[in-house]
């Protein structure tokens, strides 16, 4: 679907969080989890108990909650899903989602009763605090030259992905109902990079209403595939009408095999669907996708759609995309997905030739992977995934997979909290990433 990238085309041709990126190559059928080994070396003790890094790189904290942005606003905290591409002046780009609540008004961007007209939703006169705030870097020195408030008035902005077209999708986890409110929730939202201020929020609906977790999409059809973060969740494409008018709609469908005895991808109860090999695939078309009931997941399943555990980061590149099931998996540690799509992908021509998914990864062991996360692709090849462990005193690790599916340890987020939004520069030089509360927004340059 895309050209074949080397490591010479990297630099101008990745996009972070889409299909433009690099992939793996070379992956071998099977993807079971092998032991840590390979990767950059054991990471070395933060003193500042940030980030624990191997021997050869380094952190800069850019952003972090409570600053006053360039609009006024403050950084808001809860800073989870992020991409990252280059403007038409040469400078980097960071779109950032924001996972707050209705009540996390403490926590959100403004200080006073309203954002303002452009927000999606209000709460007693005042715009919900989830939302997304964007990054203008300078390329080599990382400074922060414009730091604004780019989208306002949603709920748990969880992650998303840029489009080819010069524009962030933000996702909302979140199936909220007008009452309250006076707006239902559980949309994408298309932000376009950079425009200088807050925009308008206007919901796509047409690519439904459902608990929103990660977005990635094909540069050339135009696809968006989305994952959904709930147990029984489903995997989804929206076709457009039109490439780059995702708004003009378009059709919403769910995976589905084409060998009926394999519905269920997460393997808890037994290898239903086994690691070996890949299992070609068929789409399901879904209608009613707004739908009120919030029963989109459980109609798409019962016309076949296959279920995944806890679907959510994304990240696709050389004509195949990966995807984390959080709570996969026997072990319920969590899965990694890789999918195929055919050649004629979206047409009619693509039942002759069918996509194809496989289980890239199936976690047995938390000390090697647990609870992947939002993940990417590092310029040597290798996924770098961010975990997302919960409780009082998580311990939550990037962990790097390389293309024959063994996992080390790349890094340690000394501060207890989650890491996400994962995502390099461009020219591969720099990653970016998200710490999630209190929110930090990180820079890490090494010999990645």
């Amino acid at each position: 679907m895309t050209a074949m990238l080397t490591r010479r085309h990297f630099a101008r041709k990745l996009v972070a969080g889409a299909f433009a990126g690099l992939a793996l190559h070379g992956v071998r059928a099977s993807a079971a989890l092998v032991t840590e080994s390979g990767g950059f070396g054991p990471p070395v003790a933060d003193p500042a108990s940030v980030l624990d890094l191997p021997s050869g790189f380094s952190y800069r904290i850019l952003s972090q909650f409570g600053q006053i942005m360039h609009d006024g606003h403050r950084v808001p905290d809860s800073a989870d899903g992020m991409g990252c591409t280059v403007l038409s002046d040469g400078r980097l780009c960071l779109m950032r989602n924001h996972e707050l609540d209705p009540a996390d008004f403490g926590s959100g961007p403004a200080t006073n009763s309203a954002v303002g007209e452009r927000a999606f939703d209000h709460l007693a006169g005042r715009a919900l605090p989830g939302g997304v705030s964007t990054l203008v870097l300078d390329p080599e020195t990382l400074a922060v030259e414009e730091q604004y408030l780019a989208l306002s008035g949603t709920i748990r902005n969880c992650s998303g992905g840029m489009t080819p077209w010069g524009s962030w999708l933000s996702c909302e986890e979140d199936v909220s109902r007008a009452g309250k409110l006076a707006q239902d929730h559980g949309w994408v939202f298309e932000v376009p990079v950079a425009p200088g201020g807050m925009v308008a929020a206007e919901p796509i609906r047409a690519m439904g209403r459902f608990n929103h977790e990660a977005a990635v999409c094909d540069p050339t059809s135009g696809i968006v595939y989305m994952t959904e973060d709930r147990q029984d969740s489903l995997f989804y494409r929206f076709v457009p009408a039109e490439r780059g008018a995702l708004a003009k709609g378009g059709r919403l469908q769910a995976l589905a095999f084409e060998q009926h005895g394999f519905p269920d991808t997460r393997n808890w109860s037994g290898r239903i669907l086994p690691a070996q090999g890949w299992h070609a695939v068929r789409w399901v078309d879904l209608d009613d996708v707004e739908s009120p009931a919030d029963d989109l997941r459980r109609r798409g399943a019962r016309a076949g759609a296959a279920i995944f555990a806890r679907g959510e980061g994304i990240h696709g590149g050389d004509g195949e995309l990966y995807f984390t099931c959080t709570s996969g998996g026997a072990a319920r540690r969590g899965q990694i997905m890789r999918y195929r799509p055919s050649p004629a992908e979206g047409t009619a021509g693509e039942h002759a030739a069918p996509g194809r998914l496989q289980i890239f990864l199936e976690s047995t062991d938390p000390a090697h992977f647990s609870f992947g996360d939002n993940l990417t692709v590092a310029p040597n090849g290798d996924l770098i995934v961010c975990e997302d462990r919960r409780g009082g005193k998580p311990e939550n690790w990037l962990r790097g997979v390389t293309p024959d599916g063994r996992v080390y340890p790349f890094a340690r987020v000394a501060a207890q909290t989650k890491c996400a939004g994962v995502c390099f520069a461009p020219d591969g030089q720099t990653m970016f990433l998200n710490l999630y509360s209190p929110a930090r927004t990180i820079a890490v340059r090494g010999p990645f």
